[in-house]
């Protein structure tokens, strides 16, 4: 069997020009029993997609949906690589519609039984696309968002050197099988960029190229485009384009001509010939060049069968070329395989511009059926043991078995360390004093820690940690500021680091901390790592960090400075609806203390719910306004600071009592100053007022819901922070969108006021700030003044 070249790329210098790889010989047996499995794998993903919409009753007559043209393209690919080159230690990202080609190779293998195939996109069932948490087979990495699944193998492949005892050697490759149009994304083009990435030489990235999106054919041929950036980037570009046919043609008389015509082709020309019958072919496919004669004379060569299996035979449908492809990647440096495909290859919806969702009818279905050798009736079934098929089925299975991963107990994390701030802190600050506190009260906790940060550690006030635990790299490397005496921030870089310095791109620092959040379940090394982020970026990172946290990594984010308080920066650098995120963000717990103490508390609980089965990711929002640490209040008694413990980290607490309230100030973070400052003035006035401090409106919310039987928490906190006695009217006042608290006033049905921030800042002083938008002293007091008088 001829086998097709494969175009390499080796570096950005040589990006213009392309040499060639050889593949090794091509096993006629090998192949065509892999063949076979290919044929096989196009009929179960097709048939799992059909099964879903067209068989299983569907009481709502609701499109279930599913993406057979999307698996087609894939199969070859999937084919090559699982049996053929997949080792055991290798993980494997799946592009989100190619899912059911996934659970087909698992089915085959004996790794899923048949009776989760009908189940589809079905309540409890195989879900829509590759999930790590809900699928019942094995899915390396949860897919969906298109593009994250791509870059989530970036961060996969860093953090599994981060726990691994040699942190320069790759264990494993890390594939992602990636469809074209996932490349429009911003996220991959800030993963490739990073500047670790091109040392990752064990991460391997399949382009499944079909030249069509959701909804058309894409219009230009971007393929050298694209080869030339990740060649720049330090990636090894290998390209398979066109498969054994038609590069033996490219060998005949008239066969430069073609080859020059197909090269020269526009993507929706080709498409559109794909839809064309031989006789069509004969008459278009010329084109109107200098080389047409010679095209036509080659093409009149050629029967029709022969014909149209040749416009179609592109080498990411080439089992032999495919695999020469995988032999060839040079594993010092990461590569990018461009596969040529045909979306839709083998089904009747072939290369149709709006075949993306469309489903085969039941006559194309049985059609299919009879091709492949199937019956319609008994989709589900493996290969007979006894077979060629059977047999590679099943030496894949036992190539890819993995010894289970033993669950490894996080190392305890104390509640408390004892410390009582004074004089005046920012919250901000505290998570540093924090951190290098753990390292002396629990070594082994701070030993799991790791912090990530796209290149603002020293704005952040994370100087201090990262000087005594120095920044990971996978080989130690020379500090040439080590004897600079005005340098105060100490870059050493070290395998044993354990803080990790991204570019400035707050997606990729939510991808690595998904990944880092996941080694307790993938590797049996569980840690905890810890994002530091401006607050106003939050949102920016918040989907795919969501993404992450749905996939099985924990995490804490956290944002800071946040709020308007960073009055002179302006709208630029303010957050305004970052508050609420803790009651709308799933898996997630979000704290803003108020106090430095307060930030202890809530890390260290963060922290403890890290790297287990029933835990979960936290974000704290902390603040850079100095605040004076007398106003928390902390008890001497040792009994008496447990239960204010328990109360900021379970969400609020109160933390000034008036003798008769007449109103109650709820008051959130920074803005805890000025609610205290209001009680000092109202009570001079004649109207004594409650202060409830609130650390966590998130948790304060599924108490109450669980109050009305609609969750499973407690709901102690409400009666401790706002007791049924003490219920007053309520003025509640943060340093965010003031509909964050207004549920509050629900607790006892009391009248109340919101405060908070709704537009966009301006710049000013704190004071001038904090008036404009009506959180100063004067606005809470004014409100309290409305409600009690």
């Amino acid at each position: 069997m001829t086998i097709a070249p494969i175009r390499a790329m080796h570096s950005a210098e040589q990006s213009a020009e392309e040499s060639t790889v050889e593949p090794r010989p091509a096993d006629d047996a090998v192949f065509a029993t892999r063949r076979d499995i290919e044929g096989r794998l196009l009929w179960l993903s097709t048939a799992i997609v059909h099964h879903a919409n067209r068989v299983r009753p569907n009481a709502s007559g609701i499109k279930v949906g599913g993406h057979q043209a999307s698996s087609a393209s894939m199969v070859s690919i999937m084919t090559a690589l699982w049996f053929g080159r997949l080792r055991a230690e290798d993980r494997v990202s799946v592009k989100p519609h190619a899912s059911p080609v996934l659970h087909a190779i698992n089915f085959l293998q004996g790794r899923l039984d048949a009776a989760h195939l009908p189940t589809l996109r079905a309540f409890g069932g195989l879900q829509s696309y590759p999930s790590r948490s809900k699928d019942p087979d094995q899915v390396d990495y949860s897919t969906g968002s298109v593009g994250i699944g791509a870059t989530a193998t970036v961060w996969g492949a860093i953090a599994r050197r981060y726990v691994s005892e040699d942190a320069g050697r790759p264990a494993g490759r890390q594939y992602a099988l990636v469809g074209d149009a996932e490349l429009d994304e911003g996220a991959i083009w800030e993963a490739v960029l990073d500047p670790q990435v091109a040392g990752l030489g064990e991460l391997v990235w399949i382009v499944d190229l079909n030249r069509q999106s959701l909804d058309r054919v894409v219009p230009g041929a971007a393929a050298d485009r694209l080869q030339q950036m990740f060649a720049s980037a330090g990636w090894q570009v290998l390209t398979v384009k066109y498969g054994a046919l038609l590069e033996g043609l490219f060998e005949r008389v008239g066969g430069a001509a073609l080859r020059e015509r197909l090269d020269a082709m526009s993507n929706p020309e080709y498409q559109r010939l794909l839809r064309c019958t031989a006789g069509e072919l004969r008459e278009r496919l010329p084109g109107a060049g200098p080389q047409a004669e010679a095209v036509a004379g080659l093409l009149g060569q050629l029967d029709d069968a022969t014909l149209l299996a040749a416009l179609r035979n592109l080498g990411g449908h080439d089992l032999a070329a495919l695999d020469g492809a995988l032999a060839a990647i040079d594993d010092r440096r990461p590569t990018v395989i461009f596969a040529y495909t045909v979306k839709g290859y083998g089904l009747p919806t072939q290369g149709h511009p709006q075949n993306h969702s469309a489903l085969l009818t039941d006559a194309q279905y049985d059609e299919l059926a009879a091709s492949l050798g199937m019956d319609p009736r008994h989709p589900w079934e493996r290969f007979p043991a006894e077979t060629a098929a059977g047999r590679l089925c099943a030496q894949t299975a036992a190539r890819l078995e993995r010894t289970a991963v033993a669950a490894v107990a996080p190392s305890p994390v104390p509640v408390d360390i004892g410390r009582t701030p004074t004089g005046s802190a920012t919250t901000q600050a505290a998570l540093g004093r924090v951190l290098l506190d753990l390292t002396r009260a629990a070594p082994e906790t701070a030993r799991r820690i790791v912090t990530v940060s796209p290149d603002v550690s020293s704005s952040t006030n994370m100087g201090g940690w990262v000087n005594k635990v120095g920044v990971w790299a996978p080989s130690e490397r020379v500090d040439w500021f080590h004897d600079d005496a005005e340098t105060v921030l100490h870059w050493r870089e070290k395998p044993t680091g354990q803080h990790i310095e991204l570019g400035i791109a707050e997606t990729n620092l939510v991808g690595l901390l998904g990944e880092l959040g996941a080694t307790w379940s993938r590797w049996g090394r569980p840690l905890l790592p810890i994002g530091v982020l401006y607050d106003p970026f939050v949102q920016r990172a918040l989907e795919p960090w969501s993404f992450g946290i749905y996939a099985g990594g924990q995490s804490i984010l956290v944002g800071t400075p946040s709020g308007v308080t960073l009055a002179p920066e302006g709208g630029a650098h303010q957050s305004i609806t970052t508050p609420s995120l803790g009651i709308e963000q799933p898996g997630c717990t979000t704290w803003e203390p108020a106090f430095a103490i307060d930030t202890e508390w809530t890390l260290l609980a963060a922290l403890s719910r890290l790297g287990r089965s029933d835990g979960g990711s936290a974000y704290l929002r902390l603040s850079t306004r100095p605040v004076d640490q007398s106003l928390a209040m902390v008890p001497t008694d040792p009994a008496a600071r447990e239960r204010r413990r328990r109360q900021a980290v379970a969400g609020a607490y109160l933390l000034h009592r008036a003798e008769a309230p007449q109103v109650t100030i709820v008051a959130m973070g920074a803005l805890v100053t000025e609610a205290v400052q209001a009680a000092q003035r109202l009570a001079q006035q004649g109207v004594p007022a409650d202060v409830v401090c609130v650390t966590s409106p998130g948790l304060l919310f599924q108490a109450l819901q669980a109050r009305h039987g609609q969750g499973t928490g407690e709901s102690w906190i409400l009666d401790q922070a706002f007791p049924a006695d003490r219920a007053t009217p309520m003025v509640t006042v943060l340093d965010g969108h003031p509909h964050t608290l207004a549920f509050l006033a629900g607790i006892h049905q009391v009248a109340s006021r919101t405060l908070g921030v709704s537009r966009f800042g301006q710049s000013g002083s704190l004071q001038d700030v904090y008036r404009h938008h009506g959180i100063d002293t004067d606005s809470i007091i004014s409100a309290a003044l409305d409600l009690a008088l």
